[in-house]
């Protein structure tokens, strides 16, 4: 039983200079990897977007919520992980959204076929600490999900990143609903 880390999507085109890149993306990557050097988690790891042909998720015209510009796609430099992440601790990444848009880490799989949940279940994770980016998208689906699924979720506002005022704002009240503990403040694009 433990507690393990869940490091969401510090990938480039995220961060500044990306695709979808938000300002304090590289310097959430930076305190998430100071963070994991503190020790203090039974197990760490990591999602992350690995679109190859994700459908209606990809757009010219995008909507920015159900729909975005091209980002992360398998092989390409942009769906690396950040360098300033220490990859290093990670103990296993999940891979999500090769043929949909799979904005929860709960709908990716490890190297081994191991879903999320599987995986976190077999190594007795008990709590979920939940980081990365984006608080209202990523975050915010990888965190309800461990809700649904049992575990106990602590959300690090303070490392994530977020995409703007309103929908944090409408995150934090499905937290709520969902029993989501969080604490600190994300990251944000200037108003």
């Amino acid at each position: 039983m433990g507690t393990a880390l869940i490091v969401v999507d510090v990938q480039n085109d995220f961060c500044e200079g990306g695709s979808l890149g938000l300002p304090g993306g590289a310097a959430a990557a930076t305190a998430i990897s100071r963070r994991m050097a503190d020790g203090g988690y039974a197990h760490i790891v990591a999602t992350r977007d690995h679109h190859i042909d994700p459908g209606d998720h990809f757009s010219d015209t995008p909507d920015f919520n159900t729909s975005w510009p091209p980002h992360c796609i398998a092989g390409t430099a942009g769906a690396s992980f950040h360098s300033e992440l220490d990859v290093v601790p990670v103990e296993a990444v999940f891979s999500k959204g090769e043929y949909s848009a799979a904005y929860s880490g709960f709908e990716g799989k490890s190297g081994d076929g191991k879903t999320l949940e599987e995986w976190l279940r077999a190594h007795e994770v008990t709590d979920v600490d939940v980081v990365g980016i984006a608080t209202d998208f990523c975050v915010r689906a990888t965190a309800l999900d461990a809700a649904g699924a049992g575990f106990n979720v602590h959300v690090l506002l303070d490392l994530t990143v977020g995409g703007s005022r309103p929908t944090v704002d409408a995150t934090l009240k499905d937290f709520d609903k969902a029993g989501v503990r969080y604490t600190g403040t994300p990251a944000l694009p200037p108003a």
